[in-house]
């Protein structure tokens, strides 16, 4: 029996599940992605040049899409030898996923991308081993 992988992905974090030969494994990512990166300083405004103290949204989208791009890598490492992939997740990153996934030419693999809303740990172990259970 070949690995297969599905995994429910939001920013935040990534629940993989692997069905092997040998069993089943989840493991959880946390992307430690900040949409929102805080001021500098102890206090919410310091003076007239608070502004600065806030990097400017360019900056900001930079330093975030880095932040998920190593994020998606840490994902793609887990479920790289996986034969079939399932994603699913309720926002973007599923399909931002994808996409990481087509860059690394694994893209084939990938049976399936579904919305699905917050799920527990178990949803959404059950989730991946009734799709391949057929």
């Amino acid at each position: 029996m070949s690995t297969k992988a599905g995994l429910w992905i939001d920013h935040q974090k990534a629940f993989v599940v692997l069905i092997k030969a040998t069993g089943e494994e989840m493991i959880q990512i946390s992307s430690n992605a900040e949409k929102q990166l805080r001021r500098t300083g102890s206090t919410p405004l310091q003076g007239n040049f608070e502004s600065q103290q806030v990097p400017a949204d360019g900056s900001r989208q930079r330093i975030f899409t880095a932040q998920l791009n190593a994020y998606y890598d840490e994902v793609i490492a887990f479920i790289r030898d996986a034969e079939s992939i399932l994603i699913f997740g309720p926002g973007e990153a599923k399909n931002q996923l994808k996409d990481r996934l087509e860059d690394n030419r694994l893209d084939e693999r990938v049976v399936g991308t579904e919305t699905a809303d917050i799920m527990t740990e178990p949803q959404i172990a059950a989730k991946v081993r009734q799709h391949f259970a057929g």
